[in-house]
């Protein structure tokens, strides 16, 4: 078996899943909402499944899709993208990341990657037989620093991954600190692979800057959204890829041998739901601003130390001080004594160098969030 997979240990994702289950916790660990999405893009996929076509589409994307992703980040981030040369869909976003990293990187060329990261970034870096070089951000602000960035780019340094706005972190990357990573790609020749699928997840009047948008970028970055994120559709495993179009026909190499196709009906609907006025993607941050606040508001009258949260559906605590050695130890004790999931922040560090914060999903039903609450009253009555 191949090392890289044989060896991964249980996530952790699966295991406060498990413990939730066996303790009938509240489940804030997970991150997908508990509404079922907006009614008629759910509506429009059911008529497509029906009355459509539901055989191959073509392996690039309905035509109709890809011309909606190329209108919609023209509207939404001042792109121009070229449909039919430079859009891709894909069978979600981390099908996209696999592609491009198998697609643009050779055993031995090097990958930084940034910490807090998803979980799949490490695995497939090294399926693809990259070499990770890890920069290490750190809270409150978790910012890009020069130093660290001029320890780990080298003459070898092939990709940068970045995710922009950060899970689990819940910040937003600004202009400073993507105009100075980009000078880094340009410096040393290196692509820029963006996984943006949180970008209209943003919130307090807040925008997201792709990196593709700075100059001397748009012909070394590919660009990754997630129709799942943007329409709270986790299920659907609907993303896209964006880039220059010398890059992307080596992209669709990799994707053709991949998945090839993502399901038709759900193309339509997407295509349909990317087309929505601003009224939609306003109400959309509007009601996850008001979750975080509910959560976030009801934490500090806990008397928890509770982190900003720019962006995506999480908010992180800081259990220093609650009588436990580190993030791992409180949610186990979270979830066992107190009957509420959550998911260490360390579990996002290669070498959990950060042991002290819990990410906290707050995209639930507010009965959810206000149970979670009365039942984390007890932490601090027992760290009194």
């Amino acid at each position: 078996m191949n090392p890289v997979f044989a060896d991964l240990p249980t996530t952790v994702f699966e295991t406060m899943s498990r413990l939730a289950q066996a303790h009938g916790a509240v489940n804030l660990g997970q991150g997908f909402p508990d509404d079922p999405g907006p009614a008629d893009i759910r509506e429009r996929g059911a008529r497509a499944l029906v009355s459509g076509w539901n055989q191959y589409p073509p392996m690039m994307g309905l035509p109709v899709l890809r011309e909606s992703v190329a209108a919609h980040y023209a509207r939404h981030q001042g792109l121009d993208l070229d449909p039919a040369t430079e859009v891709m869909v894909t069978s979600g976003a981390t099908e996209a990341l696999a592609g491009a990293l198998l697609a643009l990187i050779e055993p031995g060329d090097e990958v930084v990657l940034f910490a807090p990261m998803y979980d799949a970034y490490l695995p497939l870096v090294r399926r693809a037989g990259g070499v990770p070089r890890i920069v290490t951000l750190r809270p409150p602000a978790f910012r890009l620093d020069e130093a660290a960035l001029a320890e780990v780019f080298t003459a070898r340094t092939k990709l940068v991954l970045l995710n922009n706005p950060l899970n689990p972190a819940a910040t937003l990357f600004g202009q400073a600190d993507l105009a100075l990573l980009a000078r880094f790609c340009r410096c040393f020749d290196v692509v820029a692979l963006c996984d943006e699928v949180w970008e209209h997840v943003i919130f307090d009047g807040g925008r997201h800057v792709p990196l593709m948008s700075l100059p001397g970028m748009r012909e070394r970055t590919v660009k990754v959204g997630s129709a799942g994120k943007i329409f709270s559709l986790t299920g659907w495993k609907v993303g896209f890829v964006m880039a220059d179009a010398r890059l992307m026909r080596v992209l669709a190499k990799a994707h053709q041998f991949l998945t090839f196709t993502t399901p038709p009906n759900l193309q339509e609907a997407v295509a349909y739901g990317l087309d929505k006025d601003d009224a939609y993607f306003e109400g959309m941050r509007a009601g996850y601003a008001r979750s975080r606040d509910r959560l976030a508001s009801g934490l500090r009258r806990l008397g928890f130390s509770v982190l900003p949260a720019q962006a995506t559906w999480f908010l992180n605590v800081d259990v220093t001080g609650l009588g436990h050695a580190d993030d791992a130890a409180f949610c186990e004790t979270l979830v066992a004594t107190h009957g509420v999931a959550a998911i260490p922040v360390s579990a996002f560090y290669a070498d959990a160098a950060v042991r002290n914060l819990v990410r906290l999903c707050f995209a639930k039903a507010d009965a959810t969030i206000d149970a979670a609450l009365e039942r984390m009253a007890g932490v601090m009555r027992a760290a009194a």
